[in-house]
């Protein structure tokens, strides 16, 4: 089989991949290609192969199966990302302790002020670029808040957060970890030798398992580089696609401001159609791993695409049609990958659920107009195979 060249598809790989995807797909569920990166890796773009290896055993995370380590692990330390039980299930299940459903739905007050206090700001100039408006702003607030960050940081902190998940250099995105991981040390060395604070990060500073485990000074930072990372870039992206996929389906929007009802639903569906991560954290073989016809081998990088499965026909009818009732129509249409799956399942789930509820409804119930603005121009898509959106979306009332 012959390895492709995804990076000679060009930008028109990056806008749109999932005709490309879609081409892959008839040929196999699993090919060995370059991504655009120039790194050679199996990506899995079937939904059933992509559901099996998430849940795989003989699929390591950790890069050190291959000798190797990434550049946030060898900075910040080792996170839940890199890891395999039974190092991941003793971290995840002291963080588990502390992010729990009920508190995240004790954010619900907050997260409403917080949208509703970002649409006042915007609303008078009649547009806005979506992304730097709400999208950005309502989960970097969400989380620094959830986790203790001050306020005075966060524009620091969102500088940092771009660049690591989508590079624009080797040697930026190496600062920004280096800075990043310095701020940590800080950050939680103040909130050691003051008072409790009430907030996430304070409270996991402070807990311990029932036989007295409890995390190291380098666990924690790096428990706070994740949850800092991943509580909100899915968010942005999440809020901004699932805009831009109303804004092109009007008939879906009208459905939706006519019924809010079908509100969960069409945030699943948001999720399914183009989800905020195209493909997962590498994976690694411990051994040769058939899926299909393909053998992947021993110590190779796999790549499991997220939003390739997601447009997979032997799973969801239709794929490539955009309906906010399609939970609602039957359970081969339901169980979409966009938060992975498994023990890595994305811990902040509920989170970015929540907060997209609340965003979107509310965007659309204050600015009955709303509407893609035509000075937009081109998308400028976010580079790399990591994250799935735009650095802006420019829209009107």
């Amino acid at each position: 089989m012959a390895v492709i060249d995804l990076g000679e598809y060009g930008p028109e790989f990056t806008a749109d991949p999932y005709p490309y995807y879609a081409e892959l797909r008839e040929a196999g569920p699993v090919h060995e290609v370059i991504i655009p990166s120039g790194d050679r890796v199996w990506l899995i773009v079937g939904h059933e192969e992509a559901r099996e290896a998430l849940t795989d055993q003989r699929l390591s995370k950790s890069p050190g199966v291959l000798g190797l380590k990434m550049l946030d692990e060898q900075i910040i330390g080792p996170y839940l990302l890199v890891l395999d039980p039974p190092d991941h299930t003793r971290l995840r299940k002291l963080v588990a302790r502390e992010f729990t459903v009920r508190r995240v739905e004790e954010l619900r007050p907050r997260v409403q002020r917080i949208t509703d206090e970002l649409i006042d700001t915007m609303l008078p100039a009649g547009r806005a670029d979506l992304v730097d408006a709400l999208a950005f702003p309502l989960p970097i607030t969400v989380i620094c808040e959830l986790l203790g960050v001050p306020a005075a940081d966060r524009d620091r902190f969102r500088a940092w957060s771009t660049e690591i998940v989508a590079p624009t250099g080797a040697q930026s995105e190496r600062t920004a970890v280096e800075e990043l991981a310095e701020y940590l040390d800080e950050l939680i060395e103040d909130k050691r030798c003051t008072r409790p604070a009430g907030d996430l990060l304070s409270d996991l500073l402070r807990t311990r398992a029932e036989d007295g485990d409890r995390l190291s000074a380098a666990e924690l930072r790096a428990m706070a580089y994740l949850l800092l990372i991943a509580g909100h870039e899915t968010t942005v992206n999440l809020i901004s696609n699932g805009v831009r996929a109303l804004l092109r389906h009007p008939d879906q929007l009208a459905a939706l401001r006519a019924d809010f009802g079908l509100m969960d639903g069409a945030v699943e569906e948001m999720l399914r159609y183009e989800g905020p991560v195209e493909t997962a954290t590498m994976r690694f073989t411990r051994e040769p791993v058939r899926y299909g016809d393909t053998v992947v081998p021993a110590g190779e990088p796999v790549l499991v695409g997220l939003a390739a499965a997601d447009r997979d026909p032997a799973r969801f009818p239709g794929p490539d049609r955009f309906d906010i009732r399609r939970t609602a129509s039957g359970a081969r249409s339901q169980g979409h990958l966009a938060f992975g799956h498994g023990i890595h399942y994305c811990l902040g789930a509920p989170l970015a659920r929540l907060e997209a509820r609340i965003a979107i409804r509310t965007l659309l119930e204050r600015c009955p107009g709303l509407a893609a603005d035509p000075s937009q121009g081109p998308l400028d898509w976010l580079p790399g195979m990591l994250m799935r959106g735009v650095r802006r979306l420019t829209v009107s009332w």
